[in-house]
């Protein structure tokens, strides 16, 4: 099969297309047929291998998988004898450690969803990890609710395009910012305000926010706090920080004060869950939300869509095709 390979960490010129040997089912896997595969900032990280704290978990020298890419969608082609909810066939879309950019992938039946009729194999494969971290940020962190202000930054971007729309499903009013160009898109998914950072500075309006999804922190904590209520709720949820360790002197600043204050500062990290995808299932196959694709590469491609994912200012998500 053809797959998108590394053998070392580095830029997205160390990504090659070759030939490989297809993967087998284990007992409890499924085989997909890859239609699509969608990558953002967290298979950027992983290929360069920065920050290197990735490496603990992903490889110390190199990448313990060749083949990276974790949001799929595609056609079941083999399931493991000890898989009961998928046969041959099926359509189905979700999230690996690994693998999806390639033509066949092994994936666990725990980690995979029906595609909604409504939807095509491009947008299944958008959704998985930007979806749920928006869908866990707001629901399980913020405990979003009815009639409460809602702002998010990066509100154009992959998991902030979903966030917008999973906010407003909750019955939220949502305040979206994103710059010029991206108004009208953020408007069209719902947001009931647009906020232009290149022209207005959110943190200096005097509009507080019960809560306030960071998925930009282009802004010290401190400025940003001065935008959420008295007992509001920010979640910083990006920021590349430095080399070593990433976001996680801020993560930690973070926590830190949310000792000295009664607002919420409530850095997290999303996990996949079958349950949270087949939630989004129905959000999907209700018209709740929908995926917002920027650009479409083939496999052979598939270093562009890195580095223009690395490059920033994605505007909803990018999908490798297979």
């Amino acid at each position: 099969m053809r797959a998108a390979v590394q053998h070392r960490y580095g830029p997205p010129s160390v990504l090659e297309s070759r030939e490989v040997g297809r993967p087998q089912p284990g007992r409890g896997d499924v085989l997909v047929q890859v239609g699509a595969a969608s990558v953002h900032p967290g298979d950027y990280f992983v290929m360069t291998g920065e920050p290197y704290m990735v490496r603990l978990v992903f490889g110390l020298r190199r990448p313990r998988h060749g083949i990276p890419g974790m949001d799929l969608a595609g056609v079941v082609a083999a399931v493991g004898r000890d898989v009961t909810a998928f046969r041959p066939g099926d359509k189905v879309f979700g999230w690996s450690s690994a693998g999806a950019l390639a033509e066949y992938a092994c994936v666990s039946a725990r980690k995979l969803a029906s595609l909604p009729a409504n939807l095509s194999v491009v947008d299944a494969a958008a959704v998985p990890t930007s979806a749920m971290t928006a869908l866990q940020a707001l629901r399980d962190i913020a405990n979003v609710r009815r009639a409460q202000t809602v702002l998010v930054t990066g509100a154009s971007g992959g998991v902030g395009s979903f966030a917008v729309q999973i906010a407003k499903a909750f019955g939220a009013e949502v305040t979206g910012v994103c710059s010029t160009r991206n108004v009208d898109l953020v408007r069209s998914l719902g947001a009931d305000h647009v906020v232009d950072y290149t022209r207005t500075d959110f943190t200096r309006t005097g509009t507080r926010y019960d809560v306030i999804l960071d998925n930009v922190e282009a802004q010290p904590l401190s400025d940003v706090r001065r935008a959420l209520a008295p007992t509001g709720t920010l979640i910083p949820n990006s920021g590349r920080g430095g080399r070593w360790l990433g976001p996680l002197g801020r993560i930690a600043r973070a926590r830190v004060l949310s000792g000295f204050t009664r607002q919420q500062l409530k850095p997290f990290t999303s996990f996949g869950k079958r349950e949270d995808l087949l939630t989004l299932a129905d959000l999907l196959a209700t018209g709740q939300i929908r995926p917002v694709i920027d650009r479409t590469y083939p496999l052979d491609e598939a270093a562009d869509a890195l580095r223009y994912v690395g490059a920033g200012h994605t505007r909803g998500k990018v999908v490798v095709t297979v």
